[in-house]
């Protein structure tokens, strides 16, 4: 038996669990009173599922098919054991078995009947030395020797013997019955535990007792008011301050803060951090299941609000030399798309009542913030149900219009594919997707798309081309054809964006590229003819598409970015741009 098996089934000992449920596609789960409490965030794969109950009685009965209950011992612990056969899968539901009479090991027994509350296990009167001769006698031959013959065994004559004869002849001893209340089996320290630990008694960290609704969920979201943030929040407050997007706290090194795409320190004059003042500021941050999720993957993604700091999106992981966190810094509330600076031709895309319309860029180019003020306008002017499913949770939506439900993948829901399976039951008008991540998301998102809903969703691709090809590539080659044909059906945009630096302001604006999905672009995507899709775009302003040049053209003619930074990004433009001033100036000189 593993060790993790040993430690899982532990938890039969506390009083208030009753059964543990392991399947394949599912968390483990515990029966506390009346309830289901997950006791992992993740659903058990099938080779942790192998690896936990492999060479062990429950093994077997998992690739079984009958679902009669069963009695087996797993080490020194004696088991209920029922398979559960159900339409998303089969699970085995483990209980302690009652107590019996029985010396002998169980192998697999039918299950008894239920023994009486007041019913206690027979007492053993053999000493231990005979059960192993005893064992090997027939039942005929023990039924043929009265009772009390058995019990004239004297323990004087036993007294007699020396004790080294004693020590030579003592065989291995019978196990007792097992109690209904038993002492938690120890556990191997090179294994990991499946029961979260205490927090460490440290400044800062709140040192109590865990609980069960500790061990399964955290506070959703909302950090306690006993774990002391003064020092992350003069940080988030002096990097706002300093027009930050985002903030690194790393073991080691001083405070950085990312300004105009650029890493910088936050105090020039500042030391770097030791592991222990990291692990202080960090860990309060954390609640107890995403601390075991940061042992066991090594990070996490979380977000909060701070008190007097706001709102952040973050991550934290382990490195060489101790913890380390990034945290974006998060509006307060949805900003609109002229606060932005963004064209208000993106206002066109949440009009339509069904299709799939993409967010791309870059890492950190402001996809979450676009999408944002899009899924607000919709709050702001149409009676909707907006269901988001994000990882994790970034801005929340205040209320408005619309009905917003905001799920958070690994707190509200196992995955962005489990969720929107959920969401199309839910009644949704429009559904927001975090980030179209696996083939199993896309399928899943367009199939809302054409069955009657606005889906939005972001993608890390630098161009609108590039996220129509990512989209395709996602399926394998077989299935490519039918992806471009339900692309080509439910597409009804692509929003790829960057950040520039302002000429003036020190800050950034955006550059927009857009692709509205019109009958030519339907027609390029099913052939499979995407190489023309610049030669559409090119004659395409009137359906409403921008070119990524001539949004960098109108920002410098607006003098919102340099001149060098429009030759940095496109020199097509920059060559345009001057031919068009130094035009007027040729026709002013020319002679009649």
């Amino acid at each position: 038996m593993s060790a993790k098996l040993e430690q899982l089934l532990a938890y039969l000992d506390r009083k208030e669990v009753s059964e543990i449920i392991v399947g394949i596609g599912r968390p483990i789960t515990l029966r506390m009173g009346e309830g289901y409490s997950p006791l992992t965030s993740l659903p058990v794969s099938e080779p942790q599922f192998a690896t936990l109950l492999g060479g062990t009685p429950l093994d077997r009965i998992a690739k079984g098919t009958s679902t009669q209950p069963v009695e087996c011992e797993i080490g020194r612990r004696r088991v209920r054991v029922e398979l559960l056969k159900r339409s998303d899968g089969s699970a085995l539901r483990i209980q302690n078995a009652p107590p019996s009479d029985r010396t002998q090991p169980l192998e697999m027994l039918p299950f008894p009947p239920k023994r009486a509350a007041t019913e206690k296990p027979a007492p053993i009167e053999k000493p231990p030395e005979k059960a192993d001769k005893l064992a090997e006698k027939s039942a005929d031959t023990l039924a043929e020797k009265p009772a009390d013959k058995l019990a004239e065994k004297p323990a004087d004559k036993l007294a007699e013997k020396p004790a080294d004869k004693l020590a030579a002849e003592k065989p291995a001893p019978v196990e007792k019955p097992i109690a209904t209340e038993r002492p938690a089996a120890k556990r191997a320290p090179s294994e990991p535990v499946v029961k979260p630990p205490r927090p460490p008694s440290e400044p800062g960290v709140i040192a109590r007792p865990l609980e069960w609704e500790d061990q399964v969920a955290d506070d959703d979201g909302l950090l306690d008011e006993r774990v002391d943030t003064a020092a992350i929040s003069s940080y988030v407050r002096a990097a706002r301050q300093r027009g930050a997007s985002d903030l690194h706290i790393v073991s080691g090194r001083p405070v950085q803060i990312r300004v105009m795409s650029e890493l910088r320190p936050l105090d020039e004059s500042a030391t770097p951090l030791p592991a222990d003042i990291v692990d202080r500021m960090l860990l309060p941050l954390l609640g107890p299941r995403r601390r075991v999720h940061l042992r066991t993957h090594g990070y996490i993604d979380l977000a909060f609000d701070i008190k007097d700091a706001g709102r952040l999106r973050g991550n934290v992981s382990r490195q060489h030399g101790g913890l380390r966190a990034a945290f974006r810094l998060a509006r307060a509330t949805p900003p609109t798309l002229d606060e932005l600076g963004l064209p208000r031709e993106l206002a066109r895309v949440v009009t339509h009542h069904q299709g799939l319309v993409v967010i791309a860029g870059p890492n950190g180019q402001g996809k979450t913030t676009t999408m944002a003020a899009l899924v607000d306008l919709v709050n702001s002017t149409k009676p909707y149900h907006i269901i988001t499913i994000e990882d994790p949770v970034e801005l929340e939506y205040p209320r408005k219009q619309a009905v917003v439900s905001q799920r958070e993948v690994g707190r509200h829901t196992r995955s962005f594919a489990a969720a929107l399976k959920a969401a199309l039951r839910e009644d949704p008008d429009v559904i927001v997707i975090g980030e179209l991540r696996d083939r199993e998301t896309v399928e899943i998102a367009l199939t809302a798309a054409e069955t009657g809903h606005l889906v939005l969703a972001t993608m890390s691709t630098p161009s609108a081309a590039k996220t129509i090809d990512r989209l395709i590539d996602m399926f394998p080659p077989a299935d490519q054809s039918q992806a471009r044909a339900s692309i080509a059906g439910a597409l009804r945009a692509v929003v790829a964006q960057r950040l520039l630096p302002a000429a003036r302001s020190g800050g950034v604006v955006p550059a927009v590229e857009m692709v509205t999905g019109v009958l030519p672009l339907a027609v390029l995507i099913r052939d499979d003819k995407l190489y023309q899709l610049p030669n559409l775009m090119q004659r395409g302003r009137a359906f409403g598409m921008i070119r990524f040049e001539d949004s960098l053209l109108e920002l410098f003619r607006k003098g919102k970015i340099s001149e060098d930074i429009l030759r940095q990004y496109s020199p097509a433009s920059a060559a345009q741009a001057k031919a068009q001033v130094t035009q007027p100036m040729g026709r002013v000189g020319r002679k009649e």
